[in-house]
């Protein structure tokens, strides 16, 4: 994974953690996105494509367009027409449909675990730091606490922390 805020994130973007100024930036604002999640031009051609399909299929537009398509065939071929009732070649196209979606959606679906798994992984390496730098400052604190200690028990003329 690289870090590249170049890469703009979409306004409607899940993985937008908010907006930030720029300082001495014409725009007024840049969103900011998770460094661990590739967007924008960072993904291929098939993964923003099963995304937007995703999210067209998921939308009550896609709902609304299926229903007025639905409704115009069948009105359109009621008793005459190329597909007259029981409607056979409505079903074998949304058969096909279907199929294709559900491919598509195992698509997306494989993606947003790719996703996940990404961040598990930024989220574990960002814990292991912190663990590390928790871990550091314990020990920087307690030799501050041994030196502080020791400069109470020396002699005087003596040097605080230099024992003989």
């Amino acid at each position: 994974m690289t870090d590249d805020s170049s890469v703009p994130a979409s306004p409607g973007d899940p993985l937008t953690l908010g907006t930030a100024e720029v300082a001495g930036s014409n725009t007024r604002s840049t969103p900011l996105r998770h460094p661990a999640i590739r967007t924008g031009n960072e993904l291929t051609l098939g993964e923003r494509a099963a995304d937007k399909l995703r999210n067209g299929m998921g939308s009550w537009g896609f709902v609304f367009g299926a229903l007025v398509f639905l409704a115009g065939w069948m009105l359109g071929n009621r008793s005459v027409g190329f597909d007259k009732y029981p409607f056979i070649l409505l079903n074998l196209i949304l058969s096909c449909l279907a199929a294709m979606q559900g491919a598509i959606l195992l698509i997306a679906a494989k993606r947003e675990d790719q996703i996940s798994s990404d961040l598990a992984a930024h989220d574990y390496a960002t814990n292991l730091e912190a663990d590390q730098i928790v871990k550091s400052i314990h020990q920087l604190t307690k030799e501050i606490h041994a030196s502080i200690l020791g400069a109470g028990d020396a002699p005087r003329g003596e040097e605080p922390g230099v024992r003989s």
